[in-house]
């Protein structure tokens, strides 16, 4: 026997700031509890009035909204403090997805838990998680790094910064800056396996995949339309050399014993345990020396 669908919270909302994610896309990404917080909310604070206004009468809410952003954020945080230290229930939402990633709230978030006022979580819809989980790159570890700079000098310069880590990397681009940036990743990354994800949960969804210097083909006709995402595979492991093991080794021994420190080595740099536990003997036995 199929289960009656979930109703509506008729608990009362503790008080406390909310942060709420809201859909990318698709209006029935949006969470039940997300519906009960803004429907319970004394106030919810959006990028975009007239964004959230277009949200909440989708689901047929009353709340009252005002806006928040990088740009009143020094004017209305202290009310903002006040009025949850108040005992007020108020919600943050962002245009789209999870508030914070790329999107205003972290000062707000920062202050309210330094005054040890309650802040909630109610998440759900993210396009950096939503890319990934569809892009068919590694998952266990990946770095979200928000939207790339502009111009190509420091964007170069970022990308150089990602370069090193074993991790996929996420990021977020405009259309018509896209062609470029793909450019630029190759150059700097090599010709790694990246994904171009764009518009997803909407009705022109894509999600193309392929080494960089495909992309760059692919998307030089012209600007893509919508949201995107880029996702790029971890860069190749670099080996380790021996001085590199020795380096990491006398630094491991100087808090560690032989063992400890060839595990510790080794889960590191991706080198034989037993090699680097003979090693360390050695080592430990030159610093022993008089």
């Amino acid at each position: 026997m199929r289960p009656p669908p979930p109703q509506p919270s008729t608990a009362p909302l503790a008080p406390g700031l909310y942060i709420v994610a809201t859909p990318i896309g698709n209006l029935r990404d949006m969470t039940l509890r997300a519906i009960d917080i803004l429907a319970g909310a004394d106030l919810v604070l959006a990028e975009d009035t007239r964004v959230a206004a277009k949200l909440l009468s989708a689901y047929d809410l009353k709340a009252r909204v005002e806006r928040y952003d990088d740009h009143t954020d020094a004017w209305r945080r202290p009310q903002i403090l006040e009025r949850l230290a108040a005992g007020e229930r108020i919600a943050l939402v962002s245009d789209a997805g999870t508030p914070l990633v790329s999107d205003p709230g972290y000062r707000l978030v920062r202050a309210a838990a330094e005054a040890g006022l309650p802040v909630f979580a109610a998440p759900g819809p993210s396009a950096a998680l939503a890319a990934l989980a569809v892009s068919g790159l590694p998952t266990d570890r990946f770095l979200f790094a928000g939207f790339l700079p502009p111009k190509s000098g420091p964007r170069r310069a970022f990308l150089a910064e990602l370069a090193p880590i074993r991790a996929t990397l996420i990021l977020y681009e405009t259309g018509p800056r896209l062609s470029d940036s793909l450019a630029d990743m190759q150059a700097v990354l090599g010709d790694r396996e990246a994904v171009v994800a764009r518009e997803l949960t909407k009705l022109h969804e894509t999600v193309v995949r392929g080494p960089l210097s495909d992309l760059i083909i692919t998307f030089a006709d012209g600007p893509p339309r919508g949201e995107i995402v880029v996702l790029v595979a971890p860069g190749a492991a670099a080996v380790a050399t021996e001085a590199d093991a020795d380096a990491a080794l006398r630094e491991a021994l100087t808090r560690a014993g032989p063992a400890e420190a060839a595990t510790e080595v080794a889960r590191a740099l991706g080198l034989n345990r037993r090699a680097l536990y003979r090693r360390a003997l050695d080592l430990k036995g030159d610093g022993d020396r008089p």
